[in-house]
Formats: structure tokens, C-alpha cells, sequence
């Protein structure tokens, strides 16, 4: 179920995509595995689980976890974003704005998230009602971190297991075959010109590939997503320009049509290219797919 964007909506999106990333390193860790990751109220054990867990997740990407885990058939409830995978139960719960009655209505014994507006956890703590947090990966292990968790407290360990094994190997094949080597990039978030680094879990998949990030040296503070300025792209003048906002009305055609960038390598050469909002916003099992059709673009662009 894909969600139609408003511009309200498309600037709540970014706005929680960068809040989530900038707040995602300091989430202290009341237990789980990483330091992403808060349980409350944590099961008796984390090894097994009851026989019928019910699960909502208000996180499209640990929505994808479960399932690809094998913890599907747990899990009764999904946030309005999860769209993946197609039989995940969605529903009009929100990840950003999330209820406690709404929430509870649906009677779970765990719920997953990756955002806290503030008295979600405790709401739903004083419900008796367990929470994990897993917020925005900044690194390529907190998805291993995650996964492994999710399956640890759902009793599919081994599965897990199988699904790191798996993207491990997916992606170690992918860097022994660098094909952007010497090429450089702007991964566009909208039309705003927010970014990624290279500091990010994105920019660090983009890297597997040998890619430049231009943005790199914006990022004096560290952030990992800085808002760049026509000016400083026309400068950097990128090989390839990445779009994640094609969802939302943005296209070669109208990166060409912004002042001046009808002069940029990428736009000259045909080098503007979308790619896929949800793979690459996401830190789940999908990852490899990402990457997959980055390397496919880089090799037609070479073609």
C-alpha cells in the first residue's frame, strides 16, 4: 500500500528521517543487543518465544525483518508506511504520530518502533505492553544488530542467522567489484537538496561501489545529512545524481530545468536516475537489492 504524499506530508517525511538519524547514535540501550535498539518490559526469555507472540511494528523496516525472518504469521498489525512485504496486515496506525489506544487496540504483546514522540514507550509500558525501539541504522551492523535481535525475541534465531549470513555475503560480492570507482555522486532527498554522506548507513552502501560522495565536505558538524545549495552542486558538478524524491514529481527532466543545472555532467550525460524510495530508506534485508540496482545503473551509464 503506497501512501500518496502531500507536501505537508513529504516535509513531515524528512523532517522524521533526519530526526530519526540524528537521534538514533545517542538511544541509550535498556536492553537488546545494540545501542539503537530499548526494550522495556523484555520477555522472560529471548532465546524462545510464547507460542502465539503478537507483534505490531510501526517500522516499515523492521516489518521487513520480521517477515524475512520468518516471524510474519506473529505479527497482527503494521504502521500505514510498511508496504512491504505485500501480505504485511497494514493498517491507519502512524509511525510518526503514533496512539496508545490504537496501538493497544489490536492487543499486542510486542510492539516495535523506531520513533518515540516522547510518551509512546510509557503509555504503552503502563499497558503491560513490551516495546523495542530500533532506530535509523548508522552503520551497516546495526542492520545485523537488528535483525538479530528481532530474532532473538521472536524465537527465530536461526532464521536470522541465515538472513545476516546472507546479506553479508550479498554485499562482500558487491564491493570486490567496485564499478564507481572514480565516480562522483549527489543522492538527492528533495527537491530542498537535503543529503546523505558517506557517515550514513546509505553513503556507506553507495561506498561498496567505489563512489565520491560530493557532500562529504559540507558536512562540517557531522550531522550526516546536510542541506546543500544549487551553488555547491554546480561546483562539485557530480557524475551521477541520484534521486529519492522521483515518488514525489522529480525527474531528469526537472533537475535539467533548476537554474544552471542543465550544465552538469549528470544532467548532459544522462546520468539522472531514481532510484527506489524504500530500499534505499530502509536498513532491512533489502539492502542488497539497493545496491544491486546502483551497480546496475553505473554499469548502463558506462555502457
Amino acid at each position: 500500500m503506497n501512501i500518496p504524499y502531500t507536501r505537508p506530508a513529504r516535509i513531515l517525511t524528512v523532517l522524521a528521517a533526519l530526526l530519526l538519524a540524528a537521534t538514533a547514535c545517542g538511544a541509550a540501550a535498556v536492553g537488546g543487543n545494540s545501542a539503537l535498539s530499548g526494550t522495556t518490559a523484555a520477555p522472560a526469555t529471548t532465546t524462545g518465544a510464547p507460542a502465539r507472540l503478537a507483534i505490531v511494528s510501526l517500522s516499515p523496516t523492521a516489518t521487513e525483518i520480521l517477515f524475512a525472518i520468518g516471524a510474519g504469521d506473529l505479527v497482527v498489525a503494521v504502521d500505514s508506511m510498511s508496504n512491504y512485504p505485500a501480505d504485511a496486515p497494514v493498517t491507519d496506525l502512524s509511525g510518526f504520530t503514533p496512539n496508545v489506544e490504537a496501538i493497544a487496540a489490536y492487543n499486542p504483546d510486542l510492539v516495535v518502533l523506531s520513533y518515540d514522540p516522547g510518551d509512546l514507550v510509557a503509555g504503552l509500558g503502563a499497558l503491560g505492553i513490551t516495546t523495542v525501539m530500533q532506530g535509523s541504522a548508522s552503520s551497516i551492523d546495526d542492520t545485523y544488530a537488528q535483525i538479530t535481535e528481532l530474532g532473538g525475541l521472536t524465537g527465530h534465531s536461526e532464521d536470522a542467522a541465515v538472513v545476516n549470513a546472507g546479506i553479508r555475503a550479498d554485499l562482500a560480492d558487491l564491493a570486490g567489484d567496485p564499478v564507481g570507482a572514480g565516480m562522483t555522486y549527489f543522492h538527492e532527498i528533495d527537491n530542498t537538496l537535503y543529503t546523505a554522506t558517506s557517515s550514513t548507513f546509505v553513503g556507506q552502501l553507495y561506498a561498496l561501489l567505489g563512489l565520491e560522495n560530493i557532500a562529504d565536505p559540507a558536512d562540517e558538524a557531522g550531522f550526516g545529512w546536510p542541506q546543500l545549495s544549487g551553488e555547491f552542486i554546480l561546483e562539485a558538478d557530480p557524475d551521477i545524481i541520484f534521486l529519492t524524491d522521483a515518488a514525489w514529481g522529480e525527474s531528469a527532466e526537472t533537475v535539467a530545468a533548476r537554474p544552471g543545472w542543465d550544465l552538469l555532467t549528470a544532467v548532459r550525460e544522462g546520468h539522472v536516475v531514481a532510484v527506489d524510495q524504500d530500499t534505499s530508506g530502509r536498513w532491512g534485508p533489502r539492502v542488497v537489492d539497493f545496491i544491486e540496482s546502483v551497480k546496475s545503473i553505473i554499469e548502463g551509464s558506462e555502457g
